[in-house]
């Protein structure tokens, strides 16, 4: 049995702007609401350091590790709860929808044993991140895309 959560936003800049904006670890802290702090390499098997804000929790560090990355397309890592009952899996993904828009979309899939403790509560706190993270990929890849049409070349 799985359970995901997930959030869905168009962007309106190209794919690439947004992966810009999502591959760029180092400028996390200055937009993303949810990971304050992101460090690490974008490589499979690798670990990431990302301090994790959800609404009404304090803030938690999370060591998951890089399953799976395509440039301009996605990023997705995997951690474990319960003692490796439950896996869940973060995807981050971007898909072109012409040459000036996109779409985001950033989720979880839980997995496991014990997949049923994965909590209603749990779940809309994660919808609301996702969410407010969705909404500052969209907008900081808008800012970028409008500073570049209007830079001269």
């Amino acid at each position: 049995m799985k359970r995901a959560v997930e959030h869905r936003i168009g962007v309106q800049a190209p794919a690439e702007i947004v992966w810009e904006v999502v591959s760029d670890f180092s400028t996390w802290h200055e937009w993303n609401p949810l990971y304050r702090k992101a460090e690490g390499q974008m490589k499979i098997g690798t670990a990431l350091t990302l301090e994790q804000h959800l609404p009404d929790q304090p803030a938690q560090v999370i060591a998951p590790i890089v399953q799976d990355w395509v440039p301009y397309e996605q990023l997705h890592w995997r951690s474990s709860r319960m003692g490796g009952f439950v896996t869940a899996i973060r995807y981050l993904e971007i898909e072109n929808m012409g040459p000036e828009n996109a779409t985001f979309s950033n989720g979880e899939l839980f997995m496991g044993l014990l997949l049923r403790f994965v909590s209603r509560e749990e779940r809309r706190r994660l919808k609301a991140a996702f969410a407010a993270m969705g909404e500052a990929v969209r907008d900081r890849s808008e800012v970028l895309w409008s500073e570049r049409r209007r830079a001269p070349i």
